[in-house]
Order: C-alpha cells, then structure tokens, then sequence
C-alpha cells in the first residue's frame, strides 16, 4: 500500500507542470465548421379576416315575430334566422290575387267583344273604327293582366323577404335586434354571418421587405413552400396555407403590397380579427457552409477567421464569405467541414500561439 502511494505522488509531481502550463492558455470558446439550412425565412404579421362576410339587411318592412338562432352559433346556408310578421303581406298577396282575376275576367270579356265585332264586320254591321275600337280595349286588357300578374309577383316576393335567412354556411354574431323590434330596408344589419372555414390571412408587406425577398429568391410569381401561421401563444398552427391573392401592384397610400393567404379551419381554431404571424420560406432549401458572425474578422485586404488546428495552436485563414443571415456568415471558400474556428476570446490570442479551447454550448434551436 505504501508502495502505491508513492507511485501516485510521484505521477502527480510529474504532471504537475503541465497542468500548470495548461492553465497558463488563453481559453477560447470555439465551434466547429458545419453545414447550415440557411433557407431564407421571412415573417410577416396578418390580421385573419373571413373569407366571406355578411350583414343580414331586411327587404320589407315590419315587426320581427320571431329570431331563430343562437347567437355565435353555427348556421347553415338557408337557414331560417328571423321572421317578419306576414299578416299585412298576406293580405297585398290575396289583394294582388284578386286584381289578377278581375284583369283576366275583363280580359276574357274583351275578347269575345272583339269576336263579336269581327262577325258583325263581315255583314257590313258595324264600321270599321269600332272594329279597332275593339281591338284595342283587348289590349289595353291584356296589359292589365300583365299589370295585375307583376303585381302579384311583387305580393309574393314581399311575403318572402318576411322570412330572412342565411346566404352562407358560417357562424352569426350578435343579434342588433330582438322580437318585437319595427325594422325597414333602411334600417342597419339585423346582425352578421361570416365563414370561418376557411380563413384569410392579409399580409400587408412593405416594398422593402418584398424587395428583399426577390432577391432572396422568393418568387411570388410561383408561390414557394406552403406558407405556416404562427399562433399568438407561440406554436405552429397544424395546417399549411396556399397564396390565394398578391397584388399587382403596390398601395400608394401605404407603400406595401397586399398578401392573402388562406388556411383551413375545421376546428374554428383561428377568428376573424386576430393578429398572427405567417412564416414564408423558400421552395428549395438552401444548405452550406456557414459560421457565426462573431467569427468573422476584417483587415485591410480581406476577410478572415482563427483556427485551431490539431495542436490547439492558432491560424489565420482568409474565407471568402457569401450572404448574412440569420447571425450567420456564409462561407464559399477557406473553411472545411469539421475544422474548429474561434467565436469568443479572438482578442485573448495571436497566430501561432497555443490556446486552451472550449467547445461552444449550442441552444436547442441550432
């Protein structure tokens, strides 16, 4: 046992000197040359508007007898939502009715004196002007027949516009008027029906940002990846929009170009009038070589980064970067992947000198 203890007393004095000088280092932090995704992505905040939205206006006139909804609730195209009273239109409809017969019995009345007439011509009985006299009280009968019969289409029309129901599939909103309520055409919307499934989401993008991803590659012409929506809680809405409208021009009032995207809602997650963010990235994913910013350093002839090789000592290497993005730097030229460039500590070393590295503590998201 004794004899063990020496052994390790003696290790010790012997590595102790390089534990010192390893101590000594300069420490850096350092990451390791990979590749990237570096698809440009671009986030654009939208107001969701209903694909289809409409105000229930009356036709006619009167009380309102009954209201046949729950309010917020679903409702079905033809749907009946409120009803006017009918009496008054009941009674213009059998009053229409009546004009109607009375038009076709003078009609018909009309007619056989004209039969009548003709007979009597023939025999010389009458003159020709009573003849035509005739003929014209026939038609002047016949255009009260026509008369009478668009009134009682109109009668009917009436009785029909008492019943007022949904033009759409979608949900109604509040209803801005109850039973018993006198309401006109001129009055205000009886309340709202709007689709819900699916939904719009309306980007208004400024020219600048749009700029900037024609040169970016996003081609709106050809719509790129299926656009996701990002909810105000954070997450990924399930489903994939599809570009529906871009403008082909630019608002001069606002100096953005108007977006429509539109997203399923089967589950009436998403309501007209909230904000949320819409994420559009490019078709093709774009992979390479890229570094952190902090990385990269500048002298008066180009651009260059530090590397640590297999000895831990320090390299100048001249790259020659791409386009930034995204707190990256891409690298066409002078790195390889697997290579160890410093991030942190660069004013800590000097080429040629040895350093003590640390690996980079990368977050969840990289």
């Amino acid at each position: 046992m004794q004899r063990y203890f020496k052994n390790l007393l003696f290790a010790f004095i012997l590595l102790s000197p390089a534990l010192s000088q390893a101590n000594k280092l300069p420490g850096v932090v350092v990451t390791t040359v990979e590749q990237s995704d570096l698809t440009p992505v671009f986030h654009v905040v939208g107001r969701i508007e209903a694909t289809e939205r409409v105000e229930l206006l009356p036709r006619v006139s009167g009380y309102i007898e009954e209201r046949l909804f729950i309010e917020g609730g679903r409702v079905a195209k033809d749907q009946l939502l409120f009803r006017i009273e009918k009496a008054p239109y009941k009674i213009a409809l059998q009053q229409a009715q009546a004009d109607l017969a009375g038009a076709r019995a003078g009609l018909k009345n009309s007619e056989a004196e004209l039969s009548r007439m003709k007979q009597l011509r023939k025999k010389a009985a009458v003159s020709k002007s009573d003849l035509e006299l005739a003929e014209a009280n026939r038609d002047q009968n016949k255009a009260q027949v026509m008369l009478a019969q668009a009134g009682l289409d109109n009668a009917n029309l009436n009785l029909s516009y008492t019943d007022i129901k949904s033009p759409i599939d979608g949900r109604i909103g509040i209803a801005n008027f109850s039973v018993g309520n006198l309401i006109s055409p001129s009055t205000t919307a009886l309340a709202t029906v709007v689709t819900t499934d699916p939904v719009y989401v309306e980007l208004n993008i400024s020219e600048k940002v749009m700029l900037e991803a024609r040169r970016n590659g996003l081609n709106t012409e050809e719509a790129p990846n299926a656009p996701t929506l990002v909810l105000s809680d954070g997450s990924t809405y399930s489903e994939p929009g599809t570009f529906t409208f871009i403008s082909p021009e630019v608002n001069r009032n606002t100096d953005t170009l108007l977006i429509r995207v539109s997203f399923p809602n089967k589950q009436g997650l998403l309501l007209p009038g909230e904000f949320v963010q819409v994420q559009i990235e490019k078709k093709n994913q774009k992979v390479l070589v890229a570094i952190p910013q902090s990385a990269v350093q500048k002298n008066k002839d180009n651009y260059y980064v530090l590397v640590i090789d297999k000895e831990n000592k320090v390299e100048v290497r001249p790259v020659q970067l791409g386009r930034q993005q995204q707190g990256q730097w891409e690298v066409k030229t002078g790195l390889v992947i697997g290579e160890r460039i410093i991030v942190e500590g660069l004013q800590k070393v000097r080429p040629g000198a040895e350093v003590n590295p640390v690996d980079q503590i990368k977050s969840s998201k990289q």
